[in-house]
C-alpha cells in the first residue's frame, strides 16, 4: 500500500520530488536513506564493539546538536513552522527514547543481535497503522506476507551470526524491545502528522522533533550517571567526536530521506525499506570486519529478496471501488480549512 497523502512542493535537498513518477520518488528517497543508515551502521559497530564507548543517551544527544547545525544551513527558521509546537512533545519523547535505546542496547548486545529485534519493527507499524487517527491503514495480504518473509529472513541470518558471535545480555534485549515499542508509534505518528497537514516539511518536522526532544534526554544521562561518564571518556579520546559528526551528518540524510518516504509512501512501506537496509547493512559488516557466511546467511537473504519482490508486485485492484477525483466544484471546504481546524486535527493525531 502506497498511500502518503499529498505532495505538494515535497523535496529532498533541493532535488523535486512532486512533479515524478513514483518509482523515481522511490528511488530517490530509500537512495538517500540507504547511504545514510548504511554510514550510520558501519560508524556504530565500530564506535561500540571496536572502540569499546557505549553511550548511547550521550551520543544521541551530541548526534541531535548536529541535526541543529545541519538543519540551519539547509535554511530552516522557526517562522517556517506550520504546526504549534504542541504537535511534536510525544513524538519528540518517542523519536529521543527510540534512538537512545537502540544505541544504548549496543554496550550489551552484537550489532547483527540489535538487528535481528529491530527487525520485526514493521509488523507493530503496520498494526498500529489501523490505529492512529487520521490514518486507519488498512494492508493487503500481500504486504503482510512480504512483511513476514522479510522478518523471517533477517532472523535466520541474524540467528546464524549469533551462533558464531554470541553477545546476548538481558538488559539489552529489553532495552531494544522498548525502542521496538517505540518505533510502532514513530513512524505512524509522523505520518498522520504529513497527512493532517500537507504543508509540513521534512525539515521542519526533523528540527521540532530535535529542539523538543533534547531536554528528555537529560532525565536518562543524569539518573544513570553518564553524562559525567560520557564527557570524560570523549574528552580523554576527541576522535570519538570525530566519528560521531560524521555518523550524524550521514544519519542526517537518511532521516530526512525517511520522512520524505513516510510523507509519500506511508510508515508501514518505510518499515518495509528500513528492514531491507539491515540486511545490506549486515552483509557490509560481514565483508568490512571478516565474519564466516554459512548456508543459513544465505537462507535468511534469499527469503528477505523474495520478501521485497513481493512488495514491488502490482496491486491487483479488481474489484475495488473507484477512487473519487480529489477536488470537485463542492470539494474545496478543505483548502478553506482555517488553519486553527488544521493545527487541531494534526494535534490530536500527534497525542495518541
Amino acid at each position: 500500500m502506497t498511500g502518503g497523502g499529498e505532495e505538494q512542493g515535497r523535496s529532498l535537498f533541493g532535488v523535486s520530488l512532486t512533479d515524478r513518477p513514483r518509482w523515481q520518488q522511490f528511488l530517490i528517497c530509500s537512495s538517500g536513506f540507504f547511504f545514510g543508515y548504511l554510514v550510520n551502521g558501519i560508524c556504530e559497530e565500530y564506535v561500540y564493539n571496536r572502540l569499546q564507548f557505549s553511550y548511547g543517551w550521550y551520543f544521541t544527544f551530541v548526534q541531535g546538536f548536529v541535526y541543529l547545525a545541519l538543519i540551519r544551513l539547509q535554511g530552516f527558521t522557526v517562522k517556517q513552522m506550520v504546526n504549534p509546537w504542541r504537535t511534536y512533545v510525544r513524538l519528540s519523547a518517542v523519536l529521543m527514547g527510540s534512538n537512545g535505546l537502540t544505541k544504548g542496547s549496543l554496550a550489551f548486545l552484537n550489532y547483527p543481535a540489535q538487528i535481528m529485534f529491530k527487525s520485526t519493527k514493521v509488523l507493530p507499524v503496520m498494526i498500529m497503522g489501523a490505529f492512529i487517527p487520521g490514518l486507519r491503514r488498512k494492508y493487503m495480504f500481500q504486504e503482510y506476507v512480504s512483511a513476514v518473509m522479510l522478518v523471517i529472513g533477517l532472523i535466520l541470518f541474524t540467528l546464524a551470526d549469533a551462533q558464531t558471535s554470541p553477545n546476548f545480555n538481558m538488559i539489552g534485549v529489553a532495552m531494544v524491545s522498548g525502542a521496538l515499542v517505540m518505533d510502532a508509534f514513530l513512524g505512524n505518528l509522523q505520518e498522520a502528522i504529513f497527512k493532517m497537514n500537507p504543508d509540513t516539511t521534512q525539515m521542519e518536522m526533523l528540527f521540532c522533533s530535535t529542539v523538543v526532544g533534547l531536554p528528555f534526554l537529560a532525565v536518562p544521562m543524569v539518573l544513570t550517571g553518564e553524562l559525567i561518564t560520557a564527557w570524560t571518556s570523549c574528552s580523554q579520546h576527541l576522535y570519538v567526536y570525530a566519528v560521531l559528526v560524521f555518523e550524524a551528518m550521514a544519519t542526517f540524510v537518511g532521516q530526512v530521506s525517511v520522512l520524505s518516504l513516510i510523507a509519500l509512501f506511508g510508515a508501514a512501506t518505510t518499515a518495509m525499506v528500513t528492514t531491507a537496509r539491515k540486511a545490506v547493512t549486515l552483509l557490509l559488516s560481514y565483508l568490512i570486519f571478516t565474519k564466516p557466511l554459512t548456508e543459513q546467511h544465505a537462507t535468511g537473504l534469499l527469503l528477505i529478496t523474495m520478501g521485497i519482490v513481493i512488495k514491488l508486485l502490482p496491486e491487483n485492484k479488481e474489484g475495488r471501488p473507484r477512487r473519487l477525483p480529489k477536488k470537485t466544484e463542492s470539494s474545496g471546504d478543505d483548502d478553506d480549512k482555517p488553519r486553527e481546524s488544521r493545527e487541531a486535527e494534526v494535534e490530536k493525531a500527534s497525542l495518541v
